[in-house]
């Protein structure tokens, strides 16, 4: 059984800040040793359950965070940007479940620290008409391969919108947020515990077959961007076939992997500085 995890930082024990998860900070260095940490705990949790390969997929900003010489030595990581599918890079190489470690809300949710997504220029993101934010947009490229999301950790927001969506996944909320940028936290010895512990009941759960299901969009799949500023969008509808109305930007795909592409070139286009 081979498992992937795949790793964001803003939900990351003790994360609170921008300058946490920003490489060019000082307090960066401290806070990707503590990713490291939590994507450790997620790695023992699959193998007591019975995983027989792991591979950690890198999947915050640059995608070069965690620390390689720290990292468990039987997991396999995947660092570096750009890559295919990003966040779940190596899933179309055949993996049996995923794995959310260190993930966030999406923008605009209630009492949910650093809520985001994806990037500066995304200011909602739908999938046939249905608001979601990263956990979504990954869980929905998962499911294009039929494989399931068995678990997840991060503030308690993040958490709650990936069972709201995806159904009784195995959860760890290793803070409580306040605000957006403060958060009643748990300390790594507590919550190193219970992402293994959550980590194995996913993967245990997959093998006795009572774990959630991969969540299939239907398809066609629309997808659509609403950016922050209208020239974020006016660049993003250069992607022939998109469609644009005010600050949102549309695009009717053949099926999800095709949507993600999508989405990829239109944030791209949006992201470049005018």
């Amino acid at each position: 059984m081979k498992i992937l995890i795949a790793a964001d930082m803003e939900g990351i024990t003790g994360v609170v800040h921008w300058n946490h998860v920003d490489s060019g900070h000082s307090e960066y260095e401290r806070y990707r040793r503590l990713m490291t940490a939590d994507v450790n705990a997620a790695v023992q949790g699959a193998f007591e359950a019975g995983a027989d390969e792991v591979l950690v997929t890198d999947g915050h900003d640059n995608d070069r965070n965690i620390l390689i010489e720290d990292l468990d030595p039987r997991a396999h990581l995947h660092s570096g940007y750009p890559s295919p599918l990003s966040f779940v890079e190596g899933i179309q190489n055949g993996v049996d479940g995923v794995l959310l470690v260190g993930y966030h809300s999406r923008t605009g949710a209630f009492a949910s620290t650093l809520d985001h997504t994806w990037s500066g220029v995304v200011a909602n993101l739908a999938l046939n008409g249905e608001s979601i934010g990263e956990i979504g947009l990954n869980a929905a490229l998962c499911g294009h391969f039929e494989i399931p999301v068995l678990m997840i950790s991060g503030e308690q927001s993040a958490c709650g919108e990936a069972v709201a969506l995806l159904g009784n996944l195995e959860t760890a909320a290793v803070k409580k947020a306040t605000s957006r940028f403060a958060a009643e936290l748990l300390p790594p010895l507590q919550t190193g515990g219970m992402i293994c512990e959550a980590a194995a009941n996913g993967v245990l759960r997959l093998r006795q077959g009572t774990a959630v299901k991969s969540w299939k969009v239907a398809t066609p799949v629309k997808i659509s961007v609403e950016f922050f500023k209208s020239e974020m969008a006016m660049q993003a509808a250069i992607l022939p076939g998109a469609e644009r109305s005010g600050n949102e930007v549309s695009y009717l795909a053949a099926d999800m992997l095709e949507a993600f592409r999508a989405f990829l070139v239109m944030t791209g286009m949006a992201g470049q500085e005018m």
